[in-house]
């Protein structure tokens, strides 16, 4: 092969890589825009609570200053899915979201609890959330194992109800000591990065 050809064949294959590349950007659904007045709601356990770092520094606290929208932090430590299930209507009619950070399922995978049934937990968070005309973003936690690799039940429902999804940023955090307080816990760096993450999510999906 010349070195024409070559050249033209490489440019080719960077092309269709990139092009695939902005494809899967791009396919994220799309969020309506928050007012400025608009309440987010960071619904979880103790990734959302902010274990490990100072009130202030969770993801939820560091968030708002990033956006400029109220985000409550409805966090609770320890929380597994079907507890979560059970108080999700009483926050959602408490605080009127027009948004809702979904952040849950660690502590079912950490006492080795039926997946199957968290996943449905999860899925029902969503579609309290949809019933009520709230949009919903998707927080997906790593499981245990070397890899810290998601579950696949996180993409599997956000594909499944058509809604955004963030799946490597509490891996990456927790794959990087300096960004932990402990084994299952980012610290104040960790949370900044979970809160920048989420924010580039948000503009990106058009909702800021």
């Amino acid at each position: 092969m010349d070195l024409k050809k070559y050249n033209a064949l490489t440019s080719l294959l960077l092309a269709i890589i990139v092009g695939v590349g902005l494809t899967a950007c791009s396919s994220q659904p799309k969020l309506q825009l928050l007012a400025n007045d608009a309440v987010i709601v960071a619904f979880g356990d103790s990734l959302t609570f902010g274990t490990g770092a100072e009130p202030t520094e969770s993801y939820p606290a560091v968030l708002e200053k990033m956006i400029g929208r109220q985000v409550v932090n409805a966090g609770v430590p320890g929380e597994i899915t079907g507890d979560g299930l059970s108080r999700l209507p009483e926050v959602l009619e408490r605080e009127k979201p027009a948004l809702l950070l979904l952040c849950h399922g660690g502590n079912d995978e950490l006492r080795r609890l039926n997946q199957q049934q968290a996943a449905n937990n999860i899925r029902e968070m969503v579609r309290l959330a949809q019933r009520k005309e709230v949009a919903v973003v998707l927080i997906a936690v790593p499981a245990l194992g070397l890899s810290l690799s998601p579950a696949s039940m996180y993409h599997e429902i956000a594909k499944e109800l058509s809604i955004p999804i963030e799946e490597e940023t509490l891996s990456a955090i927790l794959a990087d000591g300096s960004l932990k307080s402990d084994y299952i816990h980012p610290n104040a760096a960790g949370y900044r990065r979970m809160a920048e993450s989420i924010a580039t999510l948000l503009h990106k999906s058009g909702a800021i």
